[in-house]
């Protein structure tokens, strides 16, 4: 919880002014009662009009002052609790940007979610609730047992029984509240997850005609959070009788003793009045705690929730010897005995790879599915480091160079392209910062969509759907590949990135953009993209098998033949 409350660090002053005001509050509620008894036993037993009317005005006078305390210290807690809730969002999504893919695969989408809006929200709540009136309450029970001593001790002896007594209840409440509201947090994440990925999946839900099997999974779901609520929140509320009780309980004994030393003369009927006044207000501070113990549980969930996002170590950093800025220039590769596997895995998926792709080439990756060659584009631009082995780019570690300075040399295209919501021309612009409209149409222009675009009815300007819905497949690809080139990378690297496009939209598009780079690789399934290759890299099992020309792996490898003959016919070895 530390952590995230050392974000409240910037708004000390305002806080506070916040807590003084709330002091101010308090300690004109406190003195009320006190004003009371002597009105009373000075005037209303005396019957002296005088001291009526001097002692309403103090008490009418106070009350005015403590309005006015009260509307500032809103206004102050409010801006409290905003900035708080404003600063602790940048510093989650800093955090969420700073992480691994290793560090993002141990928290799903949905979480992340709920901490950015749900667990935020309610610590936000909690601050200005706190500053309002939360506070206030354990101090007005203090407060009101101390001045019913001030004001007849004998009969503020029955605050010693009770008060101790409620306050090892409430402690105890507390903490099954506290794991209580962890399982309903929890529950919300759940909720949340099948949401996202039913909205994601929708038109296959509807495709595959799956309509009640997920209704079912979000029945489960919901079901789940709705009992966990309700347990939660009926226990919390049990808590509220038993207080009320205990408390009543006090004044009715407060009275019948208080009436007892008035008839014998002990103690004056103002002094009566004020303690059950104070007996009251405890009461009422004490029926707030059930709604505190709530808050607070919830509070203390969220905070630890964002405290293990926070304190999350972000496994991929620069190193100490990348302090110096070194660009890449030339873009060649070289893979030594590198073997990787992935943090949650039992077997490695790459197995020592040893391999140099020359500056100015251009290889082909090719395998079955689960060969490794996605995994094996992941470690180029560091978004996993190697379990084994080093990879250097210019004869450099890469390890060597800072990320940014690294990955602004890369343009990456993964396998299954993502576009933002908005116009074309920001989609393709995002690639690169301070991209000017002539980078932005040379990118598409290489990238062979610069046409499809034009003949759109807003052209560059028309809205892109969410993830790309209004696109077709070839056409989000082919975005996706503008976005790379325009950042003019040294090394670039497509992801089986030209799979939805044609033979002949392909071939225009390589030629087009073997000018802008140095090195190129392409994962591919197509063996007519791989043939015109420089090199093919074949590999099975996160293995290489073997790396050549097209035509050195018709003669050496078995396996390379007989994908070709499943794309081509078994007669295409001996044609070619």
């Amino acid at each position: 919880m530390k952590t995230v409350f050392s974000s409240l660090k910037s708004y000390k002053l305002p806080a506070f002014v916040a807590f003084s005001l709330m002091l101010v509050e308090l300690g004109v509620e406190l003195l009320l009662p006190f004003f009371l008894g002597k009105m009373i036993d000075q005037g209303v037993m005396n019957q002296d009009l005088n001291n009526i009317i001097m002692w309403g005005s103090i008490m009418i006078g106070l009350a005015l002052f403590s309005f006015v305390s009260g509307i500032i210290n809103s206004f102050f807690a409010s801006h409290v609790s905003w900035g708080f809730a404003h600063d602790m969002r940048e510093r989650l999504f800093r955090k969420v940007q700073a992480f691994s893919f290793a560090n993002l695969n141990k928290y799903p989408t949905s979480g992340l979610m709920t901490r950015f809006t749900n667990d935020v929200r309610q610590i936000q709540n909690t601050i200005f609730m706190a500053l309002r009136i939360m506070v206030k309450a354990p101090l007005l029970v203090a407060g009101g047992v101390i001045m019913a001593f001030i004001v007849n001790p004998r009969l503020a002896l029955i605050f010693l029984i009770t008060v101790p007594l409620l306050l090892g209840f409430l402690l105890w409440v507390l903490k099954k509240a506290t794991k209580m509201f962890d399982r309903v947090q929890k529950s919300v994440d759940n909720v949340n997850r099948v949401m996202q990925e039913n909205l994601a999946g929708m038109r296959l839900i509807k495709a595959f005609f799956r309509r009640n099997h997920e209704e079912g999974r979000f029945t489960t779901a919901n079901t789940r959070l709705r009992d966990n609520t309700r347990m939660t929140f009926r226990f919390v509320e049990a808590s509220m009788p038993v207080l009320l009780f205990i408390m009543n309980m006090s004044i009715v004994a407060i009275i019948w003793f208080g009436n007892t030393q008035s008839i014998a003369g002990t103690t004056e009927v103002g002094d009566v009045v004020a303690i059950v006044n104070y007996a009251m207000r405890v009461a009422m501070a004490i029926s707030m705690f059930s709604f505190i113990i709530m808050a607070f549980s919830r509070t203390k969930a969220s905070a630890d929730r964002l405290s293990e996002v926070l304190n999350l170590e972000v496994d991929l950093t620069d190193r100490e010897e990348s302090l110096e800025d070194q660009p890449v220039t030339n873009g060649e590769i070289e893979f030594s005995n590198v073997s990787f596997q992935y943090p949650t895995a039992e077997d490695p998926v790459l197995n020592h790879l040893s391999f140099t792709v020359n500056s100015g080439e251009k290889l082909a990756i090719i395998g079955a599915t689960g060969a490794g060659k996605t995994s094996l584009f992941q470690l180029i631009p560091r978004l996993y480091d190697t379990t084994e082995g080093e990879i250097y780019i210019d004869g450099k570690p890469i390890t060597s160079y800072k990320l940014d300075t690294l990955r602004r040399s890369i343009g990456y295209v993964p396998q299954s392209p993502l576009l933002f919501s908005g116009p074309i021309i920001e989609n393709i612009a995002w690639g690169k910062d301070n991209a000017s409209n002539e980078e932005i149409l040379q990118a598409a222009k290489d990238a062979q969509i610069h046409e499809t675009i034009m003949n759109l009815p807003n052209q560059y300007h028309t809205k892109v759907g969410q993830k790309g819905v209004n696109l077709s497949g070839g056409q989000k690809q082919r975005i996706s590949i503008a976005r790379a080139l325009i950042r003019k990378p040294k090394i670039l690297m497509l992801d089986d990135s030209t799979s939805a496009l044609d033979l002949a939209t392909e071939a225009r598009l390589l030629d087009a953009i073997q000018k802008d780079v140095n090195t190129m690789l392409i994962i591919t399934q197509k063996v007519s993209t791989a043939m015109n290759a420089d090199r093919i890299l074949l590999m099975d099992q996160g293995e290489i098998l073997a790396i050549g020309t097209h035509d050195e792996l018709l003669k050496e490898s078995a396996l390379y033949r007989s994908i070709v003959e499943s794309q081509f016919g078994k007669e295409y070895p001996h044609v070619h």
